[in-house]
C-alpha cells in the first residue's frame, strides 16, 4: 500500500529520533521470547475456544443437525462446549495475552532495564502455563469426556464424579489444569511485581511509568490475590472428591431423584465465595491492561498529553481494590443476607465511579482534536465504545431485585461478553498492532487493519447486543435447544428463536473476519513494509535507541509543549498543533515533529 508524503515524512523524523540507522532493527531477548511463548499459548486457546463457540452456536439454531466427525450432539456435548469454550477464553486467552504476554514483551523496555527481575521465575510461569493447557485439553479424550459443570463447576455436582458424563475423570483434569494455572499465573505476575519494583532506569520514578505499566502492576497485584484464593478453592474441591472431606458437601444431597446421605457439614455456598472472589477480580485482570494501553494510544495520536495523569493512575487503583470487595453480586440469588446483598449492590456502583472518570478523561483527550486515524487508534476507540456499551448494563444487574429476574438469562451473557471478552480483545489486537513493529521491524498492512477492524466492530454488536434483548424476553443460558419445550414456557422461549438465528449468523461471520487479521500479521511479518526506529512517534522508553544505560527525563506523553515547561505539571493546557515539539522520555531534548 502507497503511503501518503506525510506518513513517510514521520518516518524519516522517527527515525532521527530512535536509530542513526533510521530503521526498527529489533533483537528479541529472552523475555521478549517467553512473551510471543504467551502469546502463542492464547492463539492456540482462542482458535479452539472460537471453534467450540461456533458449534454451540449453531447447535442452538439446528440441534438436530449432523456435524462432521461428530454426529448429532447431545445435551451433555453442549455443556462440554460451553465449560471449554470458558475455561479456554477466560484463563488461557483473556489471562494470559493480555498480562503475561504482552508486559513480557514491553514491560523491561519501557521501564529502560534490558531483563525481567527473575528470568528464572518468568521461564517457568511460561512452562507452567503450557502444562496447565495440554492438561486442559487431555480432558477431550479421556473415559467420558470434558466435564459438563461450566466453567464454574458449582457443588454439589462438581463433588459428585457420577454426577453426569465428564464429571470423573474429565473433570479431575480440569480441576488438576486450573490448579496449575494458578501457579504459573502467581509466578509471573511475582515476576511483573518485581520487574516494576526493582528494574526501573534512573529517573523513572513511579509517576513517570507510562499507563501500561501501572496496569500490568496492578493486575498482577490482583492476580497474585485473586488467584491464590481460587487454587484453594480447587484443592479444597478435589479433596472433597477424592479424599472424603467435606469443605463443600451439605449432610444430605438430592441427586437425580435419589436422597443421598453423606456425612459432612459443608456448605456449597463456601465455594460461591471462594470462587468469585477470584471471579470478579478475573474480570479486571482481562480489562486494565488494555485500558492502561487506551490511553496511551490516545495520547500518542491525538498528541496530546494525558490530563490528570494522577488521576488516572488513583482511577485504575480504585478499579482494582474495589474489584475485590464486589463478588457477591454474582450471588445475589443463591439466598445471600438481604443486608449482604444491599452492601454488595453499594460496593458494585461505586465500582462506576473510576470507570466513569476514565471515560471522561478520554474524551477530554479527543475534545477537539485532530487524531491519527491509524489501526491502533482505531481499536482503542473502538475499546472505549464497547466499554461503554458493555458497562451500562452492570448497574442494571447490581440491582438484586433486576438480577433476580436476569441472572440466569442471556442478558448476563451478553454483558460479560461485551465488557470483559470484546473489550479486552480489543485491547489486544490495539496492542498487536501498536507493538508489531517493535517485534517484527515491519508494518502490518494498514488497509487490511483498517477492513479487520470495523468488521470486528459491526459483527462484535450484532452478535452480542441481541443477547441483551434475548435475555430481557426471559431466554435461559444454558439450554442446549430452544424448541421441544410444551406448553407457555416453550412457546416464550422459541419466541427468541429469530434473534438466536441473528446471533448466530453474526458470530459465524465475526470468527470469518477474524482471517484478515491471521493473513495481515503472516503477510506483514514476512515481508511487510520495514518500520522507521520510532514509526508512531512515541515518547515511551521502548521504542527508545539502544543504549548501555537509559535514563528517563520525564513523564509520558509530553507533546505539544512549551520547551521549557516540559515538567510543568501546573500546566493544564495543550497545544494540537502537528509541528509542536514532543518529549521522548529518553531524550535529553526536545525534537519537533
Amino acid at each position: 500500500m502507497k503511503r501518503s508524503m506525510q506518513q513517510r515524512a514521520a518516518d524519516k523524523r522517527s527515525a532521527d529520533v530512535g536509530s542513526s540507522s533510521g530503521v526498527l532493527t529489533p533483537h528479541w531477548r529472552e523475555h521478549q521470547r517467553i512473551g510471543l511463548g504467551y502469546l502463542a499459548i492464547s492463539l492456540i486457546a482462542v482458535a479452539l475456544g472460537a471453534a467450540l463457540s461456533l458449534l454451540m452456536r449453531v447447535h442452538r439454531v439446528l440441534p438436530t443437525l449432523a456435524l462432521p466427525l461428530l454426529g448429532v450432539a447431545k445435551p451433555e456435548d453442549y455443556l462440554a462446549w460451553v465449560t471449554m469454550h470458558g475455561t479456554l477464553m477466560v484463563f488461557f486467552v483473556l489471562t494470559v495475552a493480555p498480562m503475561s504476554g504482552f508486559a513480557n514483551l514491553v514491560l523491561p523496555e519501557q521501564l529502560g532495564s534490558r531483563t525481567v527481575a527473575l528470568p528464572l521465575v518468568n521461564k517457568l510461569g511460561l512452562g507452567i502455563t503450557a502444562l496447565a493447557l495440554a492438561v486442559l485439553l487431555a480432558a477431550f479424550f479421556v473415559p467420558g469426556g470434558a466435564p459438563i459443570g461450566g466453567w464454574s463447576a458449582y457443588p454439589p455436582l462438581s463433588v459428585l464424579p457420577d454426577a453426569g458424563p465428564g464429571q470423573a475423570l474429565g473433570l479431575d483434569l480440569w480441576l488438576l489444569s486450573l490448579m496449575i494455572f494458578c501457579v504459573g499465573s502467581t509466578l509471573s505476575a511475582v515476576n511483573t511485581i518485581v520487574t516494576v519494583i526493582r528494574c526501573r532506569c534512573e529517573g523513572m520514578t513511579y509517576e513517570r511509568m507510562p499507563m501500561t505499566a501501572w496496569s500490568w502492576l496492578i493486575t498482577s497485584l490482583l492476580t497474585v490475590l485473586a488467584f491464590s484464593v481460587l487454587l484453594a478453592a480447587l484443592i479444597m474441591l478435589f479433596c472433597d472428591r477424592h479424599l472424603g472431606t467435606a469443605f463443600f458437601v451439605p449432610s444430605v444431597e438430592w441427586v437425580s431423584g435419589m436422597v443421598q446421605q453423606r456425612h459432612g457439614d459443608g456448605s456449597p455456598l463456601l465455594w460461591l465465595h471462594l470462587f468469585w472472589f477470584f471471579g470478579h477480580p478475573e474480570v479486571y485482570i482481562a480489562i486494565l491492561p488494555g485500558l492502561g494501553l487506551t490511553t496511551m494510544l490516545l495520547g500518542n495520536f491525538t498528541r496530546r498529553r494525558i490530563i490528570g495523569y494522577r488521576l488516572m493512575i488513583g482511577t485504575t487503583w480504585l478499579i482494582g481494590g474495589l474489584g475485590l470487595l464486589v463478588w457477591g453480586h454474582h450471588m445475589f440469588v443463591a439466598g445471600l443476607n438481604p443486608f449482604a446483598g444491599t452492601a454488595f449492590e453499594v460496593s458494585t456502583m461505586a465500582i462506576a465511579l473510576p470507570s466513569t472518570a476514565k471515560v471522561l478523561n478520554w474524551l477530554i483527550i479527543l475534545w477537539r482534536s485532530r487524531p491519527q486515524m491509524r489501526t491502533p487508534m482505531l481499536w482503542a476507540l473502538g475499546l472505549v465504545s464497547i466499554f461503554v456499551t458493555g458497562g451500562v448494563t452492570g448497574p442494571i444487574l447490581a440491582q438484586p431485585a433486576l438480577d433476580s429476574y436476569l441472572h440466569n438469562t442471556f442478558f448476563v451473557v451478553g454483558h460479560f461478553h461485551l465488557i470483559m471478552a470484546m473489550a479486552a480483545l480489543f485491547g489486544i489486537f490495539a496492542g498487536v498492532a501498536y507493538w508489531f513493529p517493535l517485534v517484527t521491524g515491519r508494518m502490518l498492512n494498514e488497509r487490511l487493519g483498517k477492513w479487520h477492524f470495523w468488521w470486528t466492530l459491526l459483527f462484535a454488536y450484532n452478535t452480542f447486543l441481541p443477547m441483551l434483548l434475548t435475555g430481557l424476553a426471559g431466554e435461559p443460558r444454558h439450554y442446549a435447544q430452544l424448541d421441544g419445550i410444551r406448553g407457555v414456557a416453550g412457546a416464550l422461549v422459541r419466541s427468541t428463536l429469530p434473534l438466536e438465528r441473528h446471533i448466530t449468523t453474526s458470530a459465524l461471520l465475526l470468527a470469518a473476519g477474524q482471517m484478515l487479521w491471521i493473513w495481515n500479521v503472516w503477510k506483514s511479518w514476512r515481508g511487510g513494509e520495514r518500520a522507521g526506529a520510532n514509526p508512531w512517534l512515541a515518547t515511551t522508553m521502548e521504542w527508545a535507541p539502544v543504549a548501555d544505560e537509559a535514563v528517563c527525563y520525564r513523564g509520558p506523553c509530553e507533546y505539544g509543549l512549551p520547551i521549557d515547561a516540559a515538567d510543568n505539571r501546573s500546566n493544564p493546557g495543550f497545544v494540537d498543533e502537528s509541528d509542536a515539539p514532543f518529549l521522548p522520555q529518553w531524550a535529553a531534548e526536545p525534537v519537533a515533529e
